[in-house]
């Protein structure tokens, strides 16, 4: 009854002209009388902001704030991969030979989420990190290595919820979303960056257009609260140990190292 009853919600408020008035409403003038109890009730850091809470004109311009230079501190170390966004780790894992990964005792698969079978078969075997980004934290969305951009593309439609009663009910949120995939090719290995669209908002705008990235350029922005999805392929990448499901984490952490650039650096080679 629990599922069906939040099934039900979501479908009703879940149309392109909700959508729509919501995003007029979050970009419009009258929004900003919510930008003060907007900041309190989802604890916002106003001490890291690049604006002080006045200078925003819209609730939307408080969603995709910048932050000040030295807010975060960006992990330098050749074969280190930070995290891409201030957020939670949803969950970890290893996509299977079934081409599925399991998020909250739910199968997903991985044919749908990317779309693509022959970058598919690029992960089978590999890990997955899913950060979630809830309202309170920052939207800026930064590259978690150096490299080559390779391939981008867009898929999906309709934006359900991917809290975690999304993730328990939801109808696959993180494979039928509206997403925007970026796939990075560093050393002789690619990484896949899924950046999910959350309820409502379908925004997701890219602010990156070269065709190389560095590790903690911005990329992306979400215009309000969402997911992004990390995939390696099979051997490439190693899970730091500090790293756990829950664990609250900000740009530029590290949570693991690339293998082959590890080895590289201690041949003496990088």
């Amino acid at each position: 009854m629990q599922k069906w009853l939040y099934r039900f919600f979501i479908e009703l408020t879940n149309h392109r002209i909700t959508s729509a008035i919501l995003k007029k409403f979050s970009q419009s003038r009258v929004s900003a009388i919510l930008i003060p109890s907007y900041a309190k009730i989802y604890n916002i850091n106003q001490a890291e902001m690049e604006k002080n809470l006045s200078e925003f004109k819209t609730l939307h311009d408080l969603f995709v704030r910048q932050l000040k230079s030295d807010s975060r501190k960006i992990d330098q170390t050749n074969h280190t991969v930070i995290s891409p966004v201030d957020g939670v780790i949803e969950e970890t894992g290893i996509i299977t030979d079934s081409k599925e990964m399991i998020v909250k005792d739910k199968q997903y698969s991985m044919v749908e989420m990317l779309g693509d079978q022959e970058s598919l078969s690029t992960y089978i075997g590999g890990t997955y990190i899913i950060l979630y980004l809830s309202p309170s934290h920052y939207h800026r969305i930064h590259s978690p290595i150096s490299g080559v951009i390779t391939k981008q593309w867009e898929l999906g439609r309709k934006s359900y919820p991917v809290n975690r009663l999304g993730l328990k009910y939801g109808r696959d949120p993180l494979s039928k979303n509206f997403r925007k995939i970026t796939e990075i090719r560093v050393s002789d290995s690619k990484v896949a960056m899924v950046k999910v669209g959350a309820m409502f908002v379908n925004s997701i705008e890219t602010t990156h257009t070269s065709d190389t990235v560095k590790k903690g350029e911005e990329i992306a922005y979400f215009s309000f609260g969402s997911t992004v999805i990390l995939l390696f392929e099979k051997d490439s990448f190693t899970l730091s140990p500090e790293i756990g499901v829950s664990k609250n984490i900000k740009v530029g952490q590290v949570i693991g190292i690339m293998n082959e650039q590890e080895k590289r650096a201690c041949n003496g080679s990088l």
